[in-house]
C-alpha cells in the first residue's frame, strides 16, 4: 500500500468503529490523539454512550453506585458521529459498507470491530421469559436486577458459579438474601482457576451462608400461572423455590452480524493477527479490517501463539490503543498487541487478582501464604514453566510473577536462598475441568492455532 494512502487516511478517511463500549471509546481517543483527522463514526446496538461493566456485578446490585452513572470518562474530545441503539447487521468488505439494522449502511475506508460478548441465556426459550429470569451484562440488566434485589426476594438463585454468578451470590449475601448457587463442575471458579482453588472459592462461598450446589444442572425452570418464575429443578431430582433466578452461563461473542461478510468470525471469535488486523476466512490477513476486545482471536507470543480471546478490561483497552495505532500508521510503524492478561474479582469481601493464563497450566504451587487462611498466591506451570499466578488477598506479589511469566521462568518455582523447597510447597494437579465441556468460568480463553478455525459445539441445554 502506498505511503501516500496512509497520509491522505489519516487527513479526510474515514473509520468506523463498530461497538461503542470500552474498547470503540479507547480506539476512538487514540485516533484522535494520534492525528487522525477524518470522519469517525461509532455505531452501538445499545441507545448508550460507553460505560463500565464491572461495576454492574459489583457496587451497583449493592447500591453503591448508580447503574446510569456509570458512564466510562472521556479522555479526549473525539469529534464523532454516534449511531446509538442500532445494530449492525452485517459486512460487505468489498463495497467496505457496515449494514445497520435501521436499512442505513455506513461506508469506510478502515474498520474496527469491537462488538464484544453479551450473555448466554438460559438455552430454554420459553423458560427464559419468565419474569425473574434474568442475566447480567448489561446496564439495563443490572438496574432491572438491582431493583428485584431491592424488593426483597424469598430466594435468588444463580445458575453458574464462575465470577459473574460468584459475584451476584456475594451481593445477595451482603444483602441478607438467601442464594442458591448450581455448578455443573466440582465447584465455583473451577473452569478459570482450576478444582483447587475452586475448593477454596466453595468453602468461601458456604462460610457465608450460600446454598452451594456442585455437579449438578438445572434441567428445567418451572412459573407461576402469571409467568413468574417460582421454581428451579436440577438434575438430582431436587427442587429449590426461588423468585429470582440469574442466568450466568457465560458469554456469546457478537460475530452473529459477520456471517457470510468472510471474515474468519465464529463462535470463537474474529480471529486477528498480532497487529490487531482480521484474518478472512481462508486463514489471509486483511488490510483495512481491525478486531478489538473481548471479540478479538489473537495469537500471544508468550503462550506459544495461541489465539486467545481475553474478557478482561486492561486487554479491551490495550489493544484497542494498539488496533487504532497501527490502523493509521505506515506498516514499519506498526506495533503488536503483546499485553499480559489479568483480571480481578472481589466477592465475599475477598479479593482476586491473576496474571497469565492460568487455564493453560496443569500443575500449581502455593508459593506464598496458604489455602488455608485464604491469603495466598498460587503459580501455575506449564510444560516446565510458569505460566499463571492468582492471588487471593494477596496482590503484592504478582507484579513479580508477571514478569516471570514474560522471561519463561523455570517450574516448579525455584526458593533461591534454600536448598529445597519449603514444607509444603510442591507442586500438584491444578484439576481443570475437561476442556472439552463447556464451562463458563474462563475469563481468557485457548482457541486454538488456525485463524480460519470457526468450530466450536456447545451443548448449554443441560447446566
Amino acid at each position: 500500500m502506498p505511503a501516500d494512502y496512509v497520509d491522505w487516511l489519516r487527513r479526510e478517511g474515514r473509520i468506523v468503529i463498530v461497538g461503542a463500549s470500552l474498547a470503540g471509546l479507547r480506539a476512538a481517543e487514540t485516533l484522535r490523539a494520534e492525528g487522525f483527522a477524518g470522519e469517525l463514526t461509532l455505531i452501538g446496538d445499545e441507545p448508550y454512550e460507553p460505560y463500565d461493566r464491572p461495576p454492574l456485578s459489583k457496587s451497583v446490585l449493592l447500591g453503591m453506585a448508580s447503574p446510569h452513572r456509570t458512564e466510562l470518562p472521556h479522555r479526549r474530545e473525539i469529534d464523532a458521529k454516534w449511531r446509538l441503539g442500532v445494530p449492525a447487521t452485517g459486512l460487505d468488505l468489498s463495497a467496505r459498507r457496515v449494514k445497520l439494522a435501521d436499512g442505513d449502511e455506513v461506508e469506510y475506508d478502515r474498520l474496527l470491530i469491537a462488538t464484544g460478548v453479551r450473555a448466554r441465556p438460559w438455552p430454554k426459550a420459553e423458560e427464559a421469559r419468565l419474569d425473574g429470569v434474568c442475566v447480567l451484562r448489561t446496564r439495563d440488566d443490572a438496574a432491572d436486577l438491582y431493583q428485584r434485589l431491592k424488593a426483597g426476594p424469598r430466594r435468588v438463585f444463580v445458575i453458574g458459579a464462575g465470577f459473574a454468578g460468584s459475584e451476584v451470590a456475594s451481593a445477595c449475601r451482603e444483602l441478607g438474601i438467601p442464594v442458591t448457587v448450581a455448578e455443573r463442575a466440582g465447584g465455583p471458579l473451577v473452569g478459570a482457576l482450576g478444582g483447587v482453588i475452586g475448593a477454596v472459592a466453595a468453602g468461601l462461598q458456604t462460610e457465608n451462608g450460600v446454598d452451594l450446589r456442585t455437579h449438578v444442572t438445572v434441567t428445567s425452570l418451572e412459573g407461576d400461572s402469571v409467568g413468574r418464575v417460582r421454581t428451579v429443578h436440577l438434575s438430582d431430582e431436587s427442587v429449590v423455590e426461588a423468585d429470582v433466578v440469574v442466568v450466568s452461563l457465560g458469554s456469546v461473542r457478537n460475530t452473529d452480524w459477520l456471517t457470510g461478510s468472510g471474515l474468519g468470525a465464529g463462535p470463537r471469535g474474529i480471529a486477528c493477527d498480532a497487529g490487531c488486523r482480521a484474518f478472512d476466512f481462508r486463514g489471509i490477513v486483511t488490510d483495512n479490517v481491525f478486531v478489538a476486545g473481548d471479540v478479538a482471536r489473537s495469537p500471544h507470543a508468550l503462550f506459544g501463539y495461541q489465539f486467545l480471546s481475553l474478557e478482561h478490561w486492561g486487554n479491551a483497552v490495550a489493544q484497542a490503543e494498539t488496533a487504532a495505532h497501527n490502523m493509521i500508521c505506515h506498516g514499519a510503524d506498526r506495533r503488536p498487541h503483546l499485553w499480559m492478561p489479568a483480571f480481578w474479582s472481589s466477592m465475599f469481601r475477598v479479593n482476586i487478582k491473576s496474571v497469565g493464563v492460568p487455564p493453560m497450566g496443569d500443575q500449581l504451587m502455593i508459593t506464598q501464604g496458604s489455602l488455608a487462611e485464604r491469603r495466598f498466591v498460587g503459580v501455575y506451570g506449564y510444560q516446565g514453566r510458569v505460566i499463571a499466578a492468582v492471588s487471593f488477598d494477596n496482590t503484592r506479589w504478582l507484579e513479580f510473577y508477571a514478569r516471570q511469566i514474560e522471561r519463561g521462568a523455570p517450574f516448579p518455582v525455584e526458593f533461591p536462598t534454600m536448598d529445597r523447597r519449603p514444607e509444603g510447597r510442591q507442586p500438584v494437579a491444578a484439576d481443570f475441568p475437561d476442556p472439552s465441556l463447556p464451562t463458563h468460568g474462563p475469563t481468557v480463553t485457548l482457541t486454538g492455532y488456525s485463524p480460519a478455525d470457526q468450530q466450536l459445539v456447545f451443548h448449554p441445554a443441560r447446566h
